[in-house]
């Protein structure tokens, strides 16, 4: 696809009505798709609510009332969690279209001072994603959002909850393909040659690690099936509830009243509390509504939940309540038991694939998830892998992907139960909702600009209908309820201390910044001899001279010609379009030839390796120069600040420059890149390790000169000239390599944090090289050690 231009050719004017059917029909075809991808983990819960409901507690009532009043909660449930709360009220809080726990929490940073992102700049804010939504313009005179803001314990304690929900998403991702896969698998019990309970596990195991093992493919080659086999499951399982209504009990309809409910629990008393937990599994995946709002559009979704999931849900649960109200020792496996023996089959094959793409939603969700963790500086460097170049949220994380599959496998072998997985699974979930709840209360107040009487009324009536579910779900934490809170406090820890320490990394860095006046009076030769070439100088700096310079001048007697202080940075945005992602700046007088470029992403940006970025940096410096030339401001101040002025330079205004002529040739085996280059040492190391990655790739090889403009400064035309010098040169990467360790002074508390666990951290995640994709040919790393 080639580059977009910004030519708008004016078309005919279109009425009304031709628009919104246009709308309407690209809303239909988005809903159509998100049923495979949104549904899947929702869709499936049929199979084994009812069981995780009377299995237990309830073994003594199970009655006619009891089965009605045990549907009129499902009903209720479902009306007031997913359709009201999520549909209608949860999709309208989108981040530019994305949605999840980390969009409200992105949203709240920008209306409110809550990020504890630490090289935020107020040029950050120019961003067009950063305002969008309501105005930006809160009320500064709200006593709750100062003293929020204020107290920064508060504000931590904010980010601590966000991780909390975050991790119980994750252990989602471990507990839904192992009670999906092995409630579907478990309908072979009920044939005439029943399985054994360890037969069922090896199959489910067998299963689950075929889906595990297909995740390096992405879900983009599988996609087309998804949406089909869903339609198919709802269509199905809508047919099998209203065959069930009419055959067995069509008095199952008056249950939908509220009424059913009290007699209920009047019947069943602390008994029916504790059956809450299975109740709850009728809305698991509920959040995936919300979660996955990035890929679709909120009318979309809303269309898919209201005329095609919600009610093929109820038909399903008011059959199978009606088949239980005549069959109650059929409890156990209810939904294969109420299926006809003539279509038992087909549906078991349906359910299993549903099933599945059910699992590999939440799968795909789990690493969209730490994706963005670690954009928010949560989480250790990991490799993360785009597997479609059209849906850019489609990823893969080989380590995270192989973590979740031995830990779904230990959960499907050491409980076999559905029950006891389910516990486990509603704690999960109902926890992800009631964080979700609090968050979308703040939200109210501090984006929407609502009183706050009416977060505070959202915030009650939601945590009410929840609080009851969570109590329940608690008192199930003996019974496999314990798993998700295990699992959360693993990775809120790993999250936590690798924030922790990249905190304190930087806060070093902060402090020990080199001085300006410090090499102002080194003058432009920096006190040594300046080699040709450039110099990249990687640090998470986005102002100052990061301490590493100076200990590399100290210990070196040379430094190249031209040097850029690089910070590569994320934002609380979701994606930072290509025209605004380089800022550019000087960081001293015009002779010593040294830049700043910042590198802005999106906490859903996808970190692309294109092989341009030194070309693009060029030119973005080339634009730079050319700007401060003519802009009377950079040159009237020049004297008394060099750092911290900074300019957006995007691609559209590097194609119209006329400062340099750029040429480009591209060659097939790279022999002529290698005999270009100047160092006899660099020629023999590329012929010696060629690129084994990508042989025989066709390489652009870009080639710079100076435009012949008379009326061009002769002081830019030199500094030009120098900056393609240096690029033919060659281009050296310099990052820190840094040991962090507690000061002596420390407690006993902080050294086992920084020198244990988040070194421990440090040594096994992907270095900094390696995720910024610099080439191991070019990188110097100066080694330091932080004492924080």
């Amino acid at each position: 696809m080639g580059p977009e231009l910004g030519i708008s050719i004016p078309s005919p004017p279109r009425n009304p009505s031709s628009l919104s059917w246009v709308n309407l029909s690209r809303n239909l075809i988005l809903a159509y798709q998100s049923l495979g991808v949104v549904y899947g983990d929702l869709s499936t819960s049929p199979l084994y609510v009812y069981s995780s409901t009377f299995i237990g507690n309830l073994q003594d009532h199970q009655n006619e009332d009891a089965i009605f009043g045990a549907f009129s909660l499902i009903f209720w449930t479902l009306t007031l969690i997913p359709l009201l709360k999520y549909v209608f009220i949860m999709l309208g809080a989108d981040d530019s279209g994305e949605g999840g726990t980390f969009a409200l929490y992105s949203l709240l940073c920008r209306h409110a001072k809550f990020s504890l992102l630490p090289n935020q700049q107020a040029a950050d804010e120019e961003l067009s994603a950063y305002k969008y939504g309501p105005s930006m313009q809160v009320a500064t005179g709200s006593p709750l959002k100062r003293f929020l803001e204020k107290h920064k314990t508060l504000r931590t304690a904010l980010l601590v909850v966000v991780l909390f929900g975050a991790s119980m998403v994750i252990g989602d991702g471990v507990l839904t393909p192992a009670i999906s896969v092995l409630s579907s698998v478990s309908g072979l019990q009920v044939t005439e040659k029943k399985l054994a309970s360890g037969e069922i596990v090896v199959l489910a195991c067998v299963i689950l690690v075929g889906l595990f093992a297909l995740q390096h493919f992405g879900t983009r080659r599988v996609a087309f099936m998804f949406a089909p086999i869903v339609i198919i499951w709802l269509v199905s399982i809508f047919s099998i509830g209203l065959y069930n209504i009419i055959f067995w009990n069509p008095k199952i309809v008056r249950a939908i009243s509220p009424y059913y409910i009290i007699k209920f629990f009047r019947e069943t008393g602390k008994d029916g509390w504790f059956s809450l937990g299975g109740i709850l599994l009728s809305v698991t995946g509920t959040e995936a509504m919300f979660a996955d709002l990035g890929h679709f559009t909120a009318l979309s979704i809303r269309l898919a939940f209201a005329f095609v999931v919600y009610p093929c849900l109820v038909v399903q649960y008011m059959g199978q309540a009606a088949f239980l109200s005549r069959n109650p020792q059929k409890v156990l496996n209810s939904f294969y038991d109420s299926i006809p023996g003539p279509v038992f089959w087909p549906i078991f094959v349906i359910a299993t694939l549903a099933t599945i793409v059910g699992s590999q939603a939440i799968i795909t969700a789990t690493f969209s998830l730490i994706k963005q963790c670690h954009a928010l500086g949560c989480f250790p460097r990991v490799k993360v892998v785009h597997t479609s170049k059209h849906i850019r949220g489609q990823i893969y994380i080989p380590e995270i992907n192989w973590i979740l599959m031995i830990l779904t496998l230990a959960i499907t072998i050491g409980f076999r139960s559905t029950t006891l997985i389910g516990n486990a699974y509603g704690l999960a979930c109902i926890t992800v909702m009631f964080i979700t709840t609090f968050l979308m209360a703040l939200v109210v107040t501090f984006v929407w600009q609502k009183s706050v009487l009416l977060a505070a009324m959202f915030l009650v009536f939601f945590w009410f209908s929840e609080g009851v579910y969570l109590s329940s779900a608690l008192m199930k934490v003996p019974q496999g309820g314990w798993v998700p809170l295990v699992l959360s406090v693993i990775f809120m820890l790993v999250m936590y201390i690798w924030h922790y320490g990249t905190r304190k990394k930087y806060n070093f860095d902060l402090h020990n910044k080199v001085s300006l006046k410090w090499l102002l009076g080194l003058g432009p030769s920096l006190g040594i001899v300046r080699v040709p070439g450039i110099g990249l100088i990687y640090s998470e700096l986005a102002t100052g001279v990061p301490a590493i310079f100076s200990h590399f001048v100290t210990n070196l007697p040379a430094f190249h010609k031209v040097l850029v202080f690089v910070c590569v940075k994320s934002v609380p945005v979701p994606y930072v379009s290509p025209e605004e992602r380089f800022l550019i700046g000087r960081v001293c007088p015009r002779p010593y030839r040294m830049y700043r470029c910042i590198v802005r992403y999106g906490y859903k940006d996808i970190q692309r390796d294109d092989g341009d970025f030194e070309d693009q940096l060029i030119q973005s410096i080339a634009e730079f120069i050319q700007m401060e030339a003519g802009d009377a401001q950079f040159c009237s101040s020049e004297s008394s600040s060099y750092d911290g002025r900074l300019a957006v330079i995007s691609s559209r205004t590097i194609q119209s420059s006329s400062s340099l002529i750029v040429t480009e040739r591209e060659d097939c085996d790279g022999i002529e890149s290698i005999q270009s280059s100047k160092s006899l040492m660099l020629q023999s190391l590329r012929s010696a390790y060629p690129d084994d990655e990508n042989p025989g790739v066709r390489r652009r090889h870009v080639r710079f000169e100076v435009a012949a403009s008379p009326g061009m400064d002769t002081g830019v035309r030199e500094e030009l000239m120098d900056l393609i010098e240096a690029k033919e040169a060659g281009v050296a990467y310099i990052m820190g390599h840094s040991y962090v360790k507690a000061r002596r002074s420390s407690s006993y508390l902080k050294k086992l944090v920084i020198d244990m666990g988040y070194s421990f951290l440090r040594k096994n995640c992907r270095g900094p090289s390696v995720a910024l994709n610099i080439p191991h040919i070019n990188l110097i790393e100066v080694g330091m050690i932080y004492y924080v």
